[in-house]
C-alpha cells in the first residue's frame, strides 16, 4: 500500500468507509519466530529485534487510531487534520511488513532453472527437470509461507483471454489457397504452424487445426475447465505436490504416450504459484520465479512474462557452462536483463553458471593455458576452470554493464558477479564439496537481501510513525505561540521558491536526453534497413519461416516462441536510439551525489534545504518550546517525498517504454496489411509490405515521432513530481499550522503513545549498533574456523 495516499495523486481513504475499519490482526509471536527459521542465530536475533521494534510500533499506532475514532465518533463533522491523521495512522496500522524480494531466474531452454532452484530450496526433483528438452512451460514461483502444507495455484487465461488467442492461432492455421508442394512443406514445417497446432490439439484433440474459429468456439474442451480459472493442488509432502504439478507445468513431446489429462489444460495456464511451508533454507518474503527465455505468443502472457521481469529486484541470468561464452540466446538474455535495470526495479543482475562440474579432463588439460601448477584431479581441473570462467565473465559483463548503465550503478560495485554453480554435485558430492557448488552462497546473498530490506523498511517504518505521533500529539495541545501565523509564512514562501529551483533541476535532468535522442535518431534513420533486412532474412530462406513471419505481424511486430529466439521488429527498429540514451537514461534515474543529469538527488537536496530552513527557523523563532512541530515537519517531509520514488519508478517504464510502443503504434497499419497476404509467395509478399510499410512511416517522421513521444513522456513524469511535491507541501503546512481548521481541540490525549513511540524510535540505533557487533564476531569466528577438505577419493 501506498505511504500516503495524496503523495501519488490518488483520492484518500473516504472517512465514512475507513474511519471505523479495524486494522489487521497482529501475526502470532510463534509465526513471527518461524519466519526466521533460514537464518543462522546471528542474523535471527538482528531479524527478532527488527520484528520487535516494528510490532510495538504497529501497537502504538493502533492505540492511537483507536483513541481518536472513539474521541470523534459522535461528531457530525470531523475537521481536515483529524481525518488526516486517522487515514495516516491506518494506512501505516496495515501497511505490509516487507514486500517480497523476486528474484529472477532468466534463461533460455535447458540452462538449467528449475534443477537450481531445486537444490536452493532442498528438494530434488520438485520442480520439472530434464537434459533433454524444454521442461517448464510457464512461469512459476516458488516461495514459502506460513502454510502447513505444500500448496500449488494454476492460474489459467480467462474466457476472453483465451477467445483472443484462439482467433489468432486459426488465423495463423489457416490457408486460403492451394500452396505448391514446396511451398506447403515449408508451411508444415514452420515453427509458429506446429506450435499453433499442437496448442489446439491439446484442447480439443486431433483434427482441430484444421477447424475455424467459429467451429472451435462450439468445440467442447478435452478436459472440463474450472470457471474459477484458477486450480488449487495441496499435498503434506513436497514428492507428493510435485508429481500432482508435473503434469501442469512440464512440456512434453508432441508424441507422447499415455499423457495425463491434466496436460490437455496447458495452452490455457497463465502461471503458477508454489507456496512452501515454513523453510529452514528460503525465508518468507523471498520469491524465486522461474522465468522462461522469450515470453510467449499470447498476448496475456507475454505482457504477464515483461511485467515479471520488470518486478524483479535481482536478477540472475542462468547460462549453463558449455553455451555461456557466446551464443545469441545468452547476450538476449543478457540485454533484456540490463533493460530491466533501466526500465523495471532491478538493481542488481548475475551470471549464474550452471553444470559447473562437467568438464572433459583430457580435453581441459590439452587446451590448458593458464598456470605452472601441473593438474593432478578432475576436481582440480573444475575448481580452476571455474575460477577462470568467474574472472573472464566478470570482466566481460561489466564492461557491459559499464556501456549501459551509469558509472555508480551499485551493481558495478558488487564483488561476485558471476557464480559458478553445480546442482548435481550438490546432491551427490561426489567431485565438489557443498560450498563449492555455490548453492549455499546463492542462499546466504538471498538471506543478506532481506535481512538488508528488513533494516531499511522497519526504520523507514518507526521513523514515519513517529514523525505521525509528533503531529497528533501536537493537536492534542491546545497552545498557540506568538507569531505562529508569521513562522508558516516564512516557511512557505521559502518552499514555494526551493519548488521552483527544484522543477529547473528536474528540466535540466531531462534536458540531458536531447542530444542522445537527437543521435539515436540519425542513426536509427540510416540503419533501419539494414536492421530490418537482418530480421526478415532467415539461414534457409523462407522455409519454415512463413507462418512465423505472419504471426510476427499478427502481433504487431512481436514473435514470442518457447524455443525459438524472441522475435521484435519494433525493438530492433529502436534499438539505435536506445544505445545512445542508455547511459544518460540509467543516469537520470540514479541515486548518489546531486549531478546535472540524477533527478533523485535533486528530490533528497530539497528536502534536506527544507529540514534545514525548518531548523533554523525554530531556533530564532521559538518552536525550542514545540519541539514536536520542528520534529513533525522533518519528519513529515522524509515520508512526503520518499514515497516520491516509488512513484517515479513506476512512471520510468512508460517513459522508457515510449519510443518502441511509438513505432509499433506507426506500423500497425502495415503489421495489419501484411498479415492479410495470402497464397502463393506469401512469405516475399509479406516481407516486401513490410518494408514498404517501414520507408513510409520513415519518411513521414516515424523516428522523430517517437523522440517527441518520449519527451512529452519526461515533461508529464516533470509536471506530476513538482504537482505532488507542491500539493503535499502545502498540505503538510496547512494542517501543522495552528491557525488551520486542522485543530481539534477536545482531541484524545496520547501523550504516553508519543512517549512510547519517542523510546521506540531512539532504540533504533541501538538495534543497528548490536547487529553490526553481532556481524563483527561472526566474520572473526568464521575467519577462526578451519576451511572444509574436499571431497573424499576425488583424485585420478
Amino acid at each position: 500500500m501506498a505511504e500516503m495516499k495524496d503523495v501519488f495523486g490518488q483520492q484518500p481513504h473516504p472517512v465514512e468507509d475507513d474511519l471505523y475499519k479495524e486494522p489487521m490482526r497482529k501475526r502470532r509471536k510463534s509465526d513471527r519466530d518461524q519466519r526466521f527459521r533460514a537464518f543462522p542465530s546471528v542474523e535471527q536475533s538482528a531479524l527478532k529485534e527488527y520484528e520487535k521494534l516494528e510490532s510495538r510500533t504497529r501497537r502504538v499506532l493502533s492505540n492511537t487510531y483507536q483513541k481518536l475514532i472513539q474521541s470523534v465518533f459522535l461528531d457530525d463533522s470531523i475537521p481536515n487534520g483529524v481525518k488526516y491523521l486517522i487515514n495516516r495512522l491506518l494506512v501505516l496500522i496495515e501497511k505490509p511488513t516487507v514486500d517480497p524480494i523476486y528474484i529472477g531466474l532468466f534463461g533460455s531452454t535447458g540452462a538449467g532453472k528449475s534443477s537450481l532452484i531445486n537444490a536452493i530450496i532442498q528438494q530434488a526433483m520438485f520442480l520439472p527437470v530434464s537434459g533433454e528438452s524444454i521442461c517448464t512451460s510457464c512461469i512459476v514461483q516458488v516461495s514459502s509461507g506460513c502454510c502447513a502444507q505444500y500448496e500449488a495455484k494454476i492460474h489459467l487465461l480467462s474466457d476472453q483471454e483465451w477467445r483472443e488467442e484462439l482467433k489468432n492461432l486459426t488465423k495463423l492455421l489457416h490457408r486460403t489457397e492451394e500452396l505448391g508442394r514446396e511451398e506447403a512443406d515449408a508451411w508444415n514445417r514452420d515453427e509458429a504452424v506446429e506450435e499453433a497446432t499442437w496448442k489446439l490439439q491439446m484442447i480439443y484433440g486431433n483434427g482441430a487445426e484444421s477447424k475455424n474459429y467459429e467451429e472451435l468456439l462450439r468445440a467442447k474442451p478435452k478436459r472440463k475447465i474450472p470457471t474459477s480459472r484458477v486450480i488449487t493442488l495441496k499435498a503434506e509432502e513436497a514428492e507428493e505436490l510435485s508429481i500432482k504439478l508435473d503434469p501442469y507445468i512440464r512440456t512434453h513431446r508432441r508424441d507422447w504416450d499415455g499423457e495425463a489429462t491434466e496436460m490437455h489444460i496447458w495452452p490455457l495456464i497463465k502461471h503458477v504459484e508454489v507456496t512452501l511451508p515454513k523453510s529452514d533454507l528460503i525465508p518468507e518474503g523471498v520469491v524465486l520465479v522461474d522465468i522462461p527465455g522469450t515470453g510467449d505468443f499470447n498476448s496475456k502472457r507475454d505482457e504477464m512474462w515483461k511485467k515479471t521481469i520488470d518486478k524483479c529486484s535481482v536478477i540472475w541470468v542462468i547460462s549453463d557452462i558449455e553455451r555461456v561464452s557466446g551464443g545469441r540466446a545468452h547476450e538476449d538474455l543478457l540485454n533484456e536483463s540490463i533493460k530491466a535495470c533501466q526500465r523495471g526495479f532491478c538493481r542488481d543482475v548475475a551470471l549464474v553458471v550452471t553444470k559447473a562440474d562437467k568438464l572433459h579432463l583430457p580435453e581441459y588439460l590439452r587446451e590448458r593455458k593458464a598456470g605452472n601448477q601441473a593438474i593432478q584431479s578432475q576436481r582440480e581441473a573444475v575448481l580452476e576452470r571455474n575460477e577462470m570462467i568467474k574472472l573472464q565473465r566478470t570482466r566481460i559483463l561489466k564492461e557491459k554493464l559499464k556501456r549501459k548503465l551509469p558509472a555508480d550503478f551499485k551493481v558495478l560495485e558488487a564483488s561476485d558477479l558471476v557464480y559458478t554453480v553445480s546442482a548435481q554435485e550438490y546432491w551427490q558430492q561426489a567431485l565438489l564439496t557443498e560450498e563449492e557448488t555455490e548453492i549455499p552462497k546463492l542462499r546466504e546473498y538471498v538471506r543478506k537481501r532481506l535481512l538488508d530490506k528488513k533494516r531499511r523498511t522497519v526504520t523507514k517504518y518507526v521513523t514515519e510513525a513517529f514523525g505521525l505521533l509528533l503531529l497528533t500529539d501536537s493537536f492534542s495541545s491546545t497552545q498557540n505561540l506568538p507569531n505562529e501565523h508569521l513562522h508558516m509564512s516564512v516557511l512557505r514562501r521559502f518552499a514555494e521558491e526551493k519548488v521552483e529551483l527544484l522543477e529547473k533541476a528536474i528540466g535540466h535532468c531531462f534536458a540531458c536526453m536531447e542530444q542522445p535522442l537527437q543521435e539515436g535518431v540519425r542513426t536509427a534513420r540510416t540503419s533501419y534497413r539494414c536492421i530490418l533486412r537482418a530480421c526478415l532474412v532467415r539461414s534457409k530462406g523462407n522455409q519454415g519461416f512463413h507462418q512465423t513471419l505472419k504471426a510476427v505481424c499478427l502481433k504487431n511486430g512481436i514473435y514470442a516462441s518457447r524455443t525459438l529466439a524472441r522475435i521484435d521488429l519494433n525493438e530492433a527498429l529502436t534499438q539505435p536510439i536506445y544505445d545512445q540514451i542508455d547511459p544518460v537514461f540509467g543516469s537520470i534515474f540514479r541515486t548518489g551525489k546531486p549531478t546535472g543529469s540524477a533527478l533523485m538527488p535533486h528530490i533528497d537536496a530539497f528536502k534536506h534545504s527544507l529540514q534545514e530552513k525548518m531548523t533554523e527557523i525554530g531556533i530564532r523563532s521559538g518552536w525550542k518550546y514545540d519541539s514536536c512541530k520542528k520534529n513533525f515537519l522533518i519528519q513529515e517531509i522524509s515520508a512526503i517525498l520518499g514515497g516520491l520514488e516509488d512513484h517515479i519508478l513506476r512512471r520510468k517504464r512508460r517513459v522508457y517504454e515510449s519510443l518502441t510502443a511509438s513505432v509499433q503504434s506507426d506500423l500497425k497499419l502495415c503489421y495489419e496489411e501484411a498479415a492479410q497476404i495470402t497464397g502463393k509467395k506469401a512469405c516475399e509478399r509479406m516481407k516486401d509490405a513490410i518494408r514498404r510499410g517501414v520507408d513510409r512511416q520513415v519518411a513521414e517522421g516515424m523516428f522523430e515521432r517517437a523522440q517527441e513521444r518520449m519527451q512529452h513522456q519526461f515533461q508529464q513524469l516533470k509536471t506530476g513530481i513538482v504537482e505532488k511535491v507542491k500539493g503535499s507541501i502545502t498540505t503538510m503546512l496547512t494542517l501543522a499550522s495552528s491557525q488551520g481548521d486542522g485543530l481539534y481541540k477536545e482531541l484524545a490525549d496520547v501523550g504516553s503513545e508519543y512517549k512510547e513511540m519517542e523510546k521506540l524510535h531512539r532504540s533504533l540505533r541501538e538495534v543497528a549498533e548490536n547487529a553490526r557487533l553481532r556481524k563483527g564476531m561472526q566474520e572473526f569466528l568464521l575467519r577462526a574456523s578451519p576451511s572444509k577438505a574436499g571431497p573424499p577419493g576425488t583424485s585420478l
